[in-house]
């Protein structure tokens, strides 16, 4: 298939691995920029996500079985962030790849796999809430054995999607600004399209489907529990912020995703497209943000962790009401609570 906006005309253009793409791909201003957006990234998601596995690992209590799907989210953010956002940093230093052929295609497997499984975290923890509030298996108990199987089923099902383009159905190669690696969307041909599109249905369109089913559902059955208890304000108080809370959650994964894969689609299915290297970096940096506001939305609204995150901040002593309540403590504010608690297990908005 022919390139897609891949080589000016000239011959002149240093490969991705042979030197600085400026000013070729754009003003060297536009990769400072790039590094110090990864720079923040990389800070951000580092500190948070690290928070987030020492707290869970320092606290037995936190090791409910819904933890484990929001530390394993932590775990993949942190790979993300290690494989992907730190390369990205140093690559846009330099102003191109500087690690080699090789090292491209394990970056951009290594990024693809730990952000599919993340993005299937997601998915997980919401068929979790959908279980444990609709109850369409009736008396169902999420275990640690649920959880479990939850969370290889991430890694397992991410791996079968990001381990093709290194056996030949399609590639990973550099994109954008060359400064990252990533699938290829670019050359076109039904070996990298017809990748692309499974890609896109297994790892998007199937995982957001299930995020849509769940927290729809959920909100109806809140709904219907608010109608039935007659407790006006409390409970229209508490429907209204787990409404906001799941569209805070389907905002945010559509924000971080729904760029990269409709860019993709877009570059994969139009063959004489020509995209502006900057413009075609952007969705995958979008896609790296992910790895910040996923603990802060997930995890640092966790009543109960934030309980645990402070009381290891303050070395083991309580700060004022911030007592260790166990997550079934029974709340003062009642149905308030409860209702909101349905959602996110002691996790306030």
């Amino acid at each position: 298939g022919g390139s897609v906006a891949m080589e000016p005309p000239n011959g002149s253009t240093p490969g991705p691995f042979d030197g600085p793409q400026w000013p070729h791909r754009g003003p060297r201003g536009l990769f400072v920029a790039a590094a110090a957006l990864m720079a923040l990234l990389v800070a951000a998601a580092s500190l948070l996500n690290g928070l987030v596995v020492l707290v869970s690992l320092r606290h037995r209590r936190l090791r409910s079985p819904l933890n484990l799907i929001l530390l394993n989210l932590a775990l993949a953010n942190l790979l993300v962030t290690a494989c992907g956002s730190s390369v990205s940093l140093a690559s846009n230093i330099r102003g191109f790849f500087a690690f080699g052929e090789r090292l491209c295609r394990l970056e951009g497997f290594m990024v693809a796999l730990t952000g599919i499984v993340g993005l299937w975290s997601l998915a997980i923890l919401a068929l979790e809430r959908y279980l444990v509030v609709c109850r369409p298996l009736g008396e169902f108990r999420f275990q640690h054995r649920h959880a479990a199987t939850g969370c290889a089923f991430t890694w397992g099902w991410s791996l079968l999607w990001t381990t093709p383009p290194l056996l030949g159905w399609s590639s990973y190669v550099p994109e954008g600004l060359r400064t990252s690696c990533g699938p290829n969307w670019y050359t076109g041909g039904s070996n990298n399209n017809s990748y692309i599109l499974s890609l896109f249905v297994t790892c998007f369109v199937m995982p957001l489907g299930l995020i849509l089913f769940s927290y729809t559902n959920l909100l109806l059955t809140l709904r219907a529990a608010a109608a039935q208890q007659r407790q006006a304000d409390t409970t229209q108080k508490a429907e209204r912020e787990v409404t906001r809370m799941v569209v805070a959650m389907v905002v945010a994964f559509l924000t971080c995703w729904l760029p990269y894969t409709t860019f993709a689609l877009v570059v994969a299915t139009n063959k004489g497209i020509v995209i502006q290297p900057a413009l075609a970096s952007l969705p995958s940096y979008f896609s790296k943000t992910a790895t910040v506001y996923n603990p802060i939305i997930y995890v640092f609204m966790n009543k109960q962790f934030q309980g645990c995150l402070l009381e290891m901040l303050c070395c083991g002593h309580h700060p004022r009401g911030m007592g260790k309540t166990s997550p079934a403590a029974p709340s003062p504010q009642g149905a308030a609570e409860g209702l909101r608690n349905k959602v996110t297990p002691s996790q306030p908005v």
